[in-house]
């Protein structure tokens, strides 16, 4: 790890400095500056602003502050009531220790964990822009089939933000004196030919919390995780379904997938092969091939496109049971 300066901010204006990094649970930042992936000049402790609260928004929805710790986001009463999808993809990260740490802005900025990305013995676009993708030739099992491109095919890692993108999720923003309210789905970016710009937030711009939006009544959520081994273990395919059905057929569907794509991938396609047909398994299945339809696998993943078929399946007959 590179020397470099530390300071401790007590208001969001203070801490809002264009060439520092911030600083809050630290699960991925610190894990990266010892590996010399990450080395910022001045890190920014921000585990002192008022950002730790979870309360309901004006619309019927709900706040988060962005510190709030994974662990108390997925027990919050409200979550667990109102947003399960969001409750059981928290759960099902990480580790409990991890989870005690892990903040709600950290987590939807949380990095690849691309072997090759994580070693500087390797060269990676997402490092060192023009440089290479080992993984386009190399051992790519757990890399992603939708979203890449020729320079990154390296998957987003987060649980909770796939949730959150079934959810609708806005994220907020201060940079300077401007707020600004993003759209999960267009916080994120393909890597194109500039997999080094992950999200749209400017240098020092911070996430101060993110609204869910109310959902309609009757609605009913799941998330399903697919991984290697039980626990403390990243998705190879994960599904987030919020749907609301009447009368044996789908009003209305919100679909996002995990582990298969460079972001938390929310599938349009989906949620309208879904919507005003019955909740029957041949409708799920054709839903779970739009999902997948354009999936581009490599030499190792192509395993990935069945597996994240099936665990939209699942979800979704796990939901309409």
């Amino acid at each position: 790890m590179r020397a470099f300066q530390f300071t401790q901010a007590k208001t969001v204006d203070a801490a809002l400095d264009p060439g520092s990094r911030f600083l809050a649970g630290g699960t991925t930042l610190i894990d990266l500056m010892k590996l010399d992936v990450e080395t910022p000049e001045r890190v920014v402790d921000i585990n002192l602003l008022p950002l730790a609260r979870v309360e309901a928004a004006p619309d019927g929805g709900l706040k988060i502050g962005a510190l709030v710790r994974n662990s108390d986001l997925a027990v919050h009463p409200e979550v667990k009531a109102r947003y399960a999808v969001l409750s059981e993809a928290l759960l099902s990260g990480a580790s409990p220790q991890l989870r005690n740490m892990a903040t709600t802005g950290g987590n939807l900025l949380q990095r690849t964990r691309c072997y090759y990305f994580r070693d500087t013995a390797y060269a990676c676009n997402k490092r060192q822009p023009g440089s290479g993708c080992p993984a386009m030739d190399g051992y790519n099992r757990i890399h992603a089939v939708l979203g890449g491109s020729e320079h990154c095919v390296a998957t987003h890692p987060s649980d909770m933000a796939v949730a959150m993108m079934a959810l609708e999720a806005v994220v907020h923003a201060r940079k300077d004196k401007r707020e600004r309210r993003i759209a999960l789905d267009e916080l994120y970016l393909l890597p194109g030919t500039t997999p080094d710009k992950e999200n749209v937030l400017e240098p020092g711009e911070l996430i101060t919390y993110v609204t869910l939006p109310k959902l309609p009544a009757g609605t009913k959520s799941h998330y399903l995780k697919l991984r290697d081994r039980a626990q403390y273990e990243f998705a190879l395919a994960s599904a987030a379904v919020v749907v609301s059905v009447s009368g044996g057929r789908i009003e209305r569907a919100r679909i996002a997938l995990g582990g298969i794509a460079t972001k938390p991938w929310r599938s349009r396609e989906a949620e309208a092969a879904l919507e005003g047909k019955s909740a029957s398994e041949e409708n799920f299945r054709a839903a779970a091939e739009a999902a997948m339809h354009g999936a581009k696998p490599l030499r190792d993943n192509k395993f990935k496109i069945e597996l994240a078929k099936r665990a939209l399946v699942r979800a979704l007959t796990v939901m309409t049971a």
